[in-house]
């Protein structure tokens, strides 16, 4: 049986298809303390039992790092050595969030445990992503004798084969994906690294910085060296999108609630020009307001502003370097709209038919932003897509990004002869190519997507989790919601649905975006729509998909609607199944009516304790009982 389907308007995307939650019979988490719609929500999500519900919810206590990383012995022992002899220790990380974040973590830690750190962070436009040889030799020369990545590393073995040559000591901290031989290090720190199902194993890089300082803290005695460590590992582990499950999800619920507290100058400074005020923090503070002006530097910027904003003691000096890292944002803002302009116009002016694989290449984009906006172009026409810009020298350089389930990283190992250099993870990636080589390239991406499209479908389904009337968005259940925080990968905020709004405002909005006011059952509610497609169509009756959360304006706060879709709304629906076409209609807020071709009807209604029952025999029959529960989900009388 397939669930309900309809049309709709997926925002940004050409219309697409709505699949509703597949039936729930009664309330299988009765003894849950939550809401009807987020016990059905968390029931289709694979949460069958009350006890998976309490571990989701509850905190869970880590076990030690030290039995789950083999070779974090070996990196504390040189560590502590470091610290004891004050020595000089380089910090070698990358120039995104966690990247930054990471290397101002160890930076903060180590310089409090008593050795000498340095970061050493290569630059977007001069040097390219992660350790290179040239590094190391400028690092020996300056009398390093022991450097520490953090994000990055793996990759870089003719950096580590340089370092190995000079003598110079190296542990690596990474979450990129491992080569096929053990990259040439003193010790390896790598979720790949742990056993199977370790709460370790969905670590970035920043988590794994965290990991190691947090156990040198331990080994010395020194835990006020690591009092504003949890902050930076919520910041970067929300702005790399690491999936929110394991460690990661328990070390950010203790420290979200701790954030807007913090005790970095560097950090309260961004809570401040982010507008934040001092109420705590959620996980989409840090994903909207405090990571892009982080991220905004290293992608048009210098990383060591980040580095020496975190690391800064003095307010007054932090703020102003924030306000440096505000302003970079702001520019950020407007790179990525003209170039994303000018991307989507290129795709759309092509008579041909979109490729499986978007592949654009233009040599005066900036290299810091084409990651953005790839990701905006997956966002658009949902497939795999790669920005190029050039790169000096007949190479060209590229971000890749693409929807969930095209693996970024094994689509550019499969194409690794094609290129010059390569590194990323599942949902991001970057490579060097050759120009003579990217016809060749967009070649054998087109093929490894068409293969991913052939599998997944050519639609992209639109497919809510629960259904909410607008009067159950109160205090109650936006307390209820928090207790399923925090959201982000692999823990998505729930996506529901409402069916028969009213539109009764509307506003267009700077930025091309729309804000709707709905009614339903005399009930208002805000909403809005973000990048609202241009003379798109709107009904004044509408079903909406939309996540729950919470405006923060002038000194108020109300509830709104963040939508992902939209349809018109339908009275009645259709089901179509191969030996017969039927009509379903609601008689009234419990009660249904299912009318087949030859104009028969039968009744139908749902109990108290949310059963479907019918006084007619025919409603018994597994066939009629499958249209029937199908029926109850689409016409709003479950959730």
């Amino acid at each position: 049986m397939q669930p309900f389907v309809g049309l709709g308007i997926v925002l940004g995307a050409p219309v697409q298809q709505w699949r509703l939650p597949q039936p729930i019979e009664g309330d299988p988490l009765a003894c849950v303390d939550l809401p009807l719609p987020l016990k059905a929500m968390l029931f289709r999500r694979g949460f069958k039992d009350p006890e998976q519900v309490e571990l989701l919810i509850s905190e869970q206590p880590l076990p030690a790092a030290d039995q789950h990383f083999p070779e974090l012995g070996a990196a504390l022992k040189r560590l502590k050595k470091a610290c004891r002899n004050k020595e000089a220790v380089a910090i070698c990380g990358d120039y995104d969030a966690d990247g930054m974040t990471s290397t101002a973590l160890l930076m903060r830690a180590f310089e409090a445990m008593g050795a000498c750190p340095q970061a050493a962070i290569p630059s977007r436009m001069d040097d390219g992503y992660g350790l290179n040889p040239g590094m190391v030799e400028q690092l020996h020369a300056e009398g390093v004798r022991l450097l520490v990545t953090v994000d990055n590393g793996v990759a870089a073995h003719e950096a580590l084969e340089k370092a190995s040559e000079l003598g110079v000591e190296v542990i690596l901290t990474d979450h990129h994906t491992l080569p096929d031989s053990r990259p040439k290090a003193l010790a390896l720190i790598h979720p790949a690294t742990t056993p199977e199902n370790s709460p370790y194993d969905s670590l970035a890089g920043v988590g794994l910085a965290y990991v190691l300082a947090r156990a040198l803290a331990a080994e010395l005695n020194k835990p006020d060296s690591i009092t504003t460590a949890r902050d930076l590992f919520c910041i970067g582990t929300v702005a790399d999108m690491a999936p929110l499950t394991g460690a990661n999800r328990t070390l950010l619920r203790e420290g979200l609630s701790h954030l807007h507290r913090s005790r970095c100058p560097g950090v309260k400074a961004l809570q401040q020009l982010a507008g934040l005020g001092d109420r705590p923090l959620r996980a989409d503070d840090i994903g909207f307001q405090l990571a892009p002006r982080i991220n905004a530097v290293g992608r048009i910027g210098e990383p060591s502003l980040v580095v020496d904003l975190l690391t800064a003691d003095d307010h007054a000096h932090a703020f102003e370097l924030g306000r440096r890292c505000d302003s970079l944002n702001r520019q950020r803002r407007e790179l990525c709209d003209a170039i994303e302009a000018e991307a989507v116009a290129l795709l759309e002016s092509d008579p041909s038919p979109l490729p499986p694989f978007l592949l654009l290449a233009q040599g005066h984009w900036h290299h810091g932003v084409i990651g953005i906006v790839a990701a905006r172009l997956v966002e658009r026409y949902q497939r795999p897509a790669a920005l190029l810009a050039s790169d000096g020298e007949g190479t060209m350089r590229a971000s890749v990004r693409a929807p969930e389930g095209f693996a970024v990283d094994r689509a550019l190992q499969d194409c690794s002869e094609l290129l010059d250099r390569y590194g990323g993870h599942p949902a991001a990636g970057g490579f060097t190519v050759q120009i003579t080589a990217v016809s060749a390239l967009h070649q054998a991406l087109n093929l490894l997507a068409s293969r991913w499209l052939e599998s997944r479908g050519l639609d992209l389904l639109v497919q809510p989790e629960a259904l909410l009337e607008l009067d159950q968005i109160d205090h109650a259940f936006w307390q209820s919601l928090q207790k399923l925080e925090p959201f982000g990968a692999g823990h998505p905020k729930p996506l529901f649905w409402s069916r028969g709004c009213r539109i009764i405002d509307r506003q267009l909005l700077r930025g091309g975006h729309l804000r709707l006011k709905l009614e339903q059952n005399g009930v208002e509610r805000q909403a809005i729509v973000w990048r609202w497609p241009e003379n798109a169509a709107l009904s004044q009756r509408i079903d909406a998909t939309y996540t729950v959360t919470q405006n923060h304006w002038r000194g108020e706060t109300r509830f709104q609607l963040d939508i992902k879709s939209l349809r018109p709304h339908l009275e009645t629906m259709e089901l179509h199944r191969s030996n017969g076409s039927y009509r379903v209609q609601r008689v009234d807020r419990e009660s249904l009516e299912l009318i087949n071709a030859d104009g028969e009807s039968l009744l139908s209604h749902v109990n108290h304790e949310g059963v479907l029952e019918s006084d007619d025999s025919r409603a018994s029959h597994p066939y009629v009982a499958a249209l029937l529960q199908e029926a109850c989900v689409g016409l709003g009388l479950r959730p």
